[in-house]
């Protein structure tokens, strides 16, 4: 495998754990001091289902790699309404939203695009960039 085919391969899986990092950041929100150190833990691990889901689709896009990115780009972009409608009533800053999504959507997106782009690369459809 040529290092540039290494590098399609490799990205998309490290990129999709970065972004799921990030997103399992959000969960740190269920400590708080007046709850007992059970509730807190109990919270924080609802918090981290998105994550579980994520963790659960990334083990489908590394097996199969268009799948996973058809798959990853429709959550980037299927949540993106939902996201700005949210961020948007609590801020009511368009710009401020807007990049809020870009930060939490556009990972997942990329991440599909390059899950994609790996798998016609691995199997020789697409030209050498």
């Amino acid at each position: 495998m040529k290092t540039s085919t290494k590098v399609i391969h490799w990205l998309p899986r490290v990129l999709c754990i970065i972004a799921i990092l990030f997103i399992s950041m959000f969960a740190i929100d269920a400590f708080d001091s007046k709850y007992t150190i059970w509730q807190q833990i109990g919270g924080f691990l609802i918090h981290l289902i998105p994550s579980y889901i994520l963790i659960a689709l990334l083990i489908v896009a590394w097996k199969w790699e268009v799948v996973g990115g058809i798959i990853f780009m429709l959550i980037g972009l299927g949540f993106t309404p939902f996201i700005f409608t949210h961020n948007y009533h609590m801020n009511h800053s368009t710009w401020m939203t807007i990049s809020i999504v870009l930060m939490i959507n556009m990972p997942f997106i990329i991440v599909g695009i390059l899950f994609i782009i790996s798998h016609y690369r691995k199997n020789k459809e697409l030209p050498v960039i």
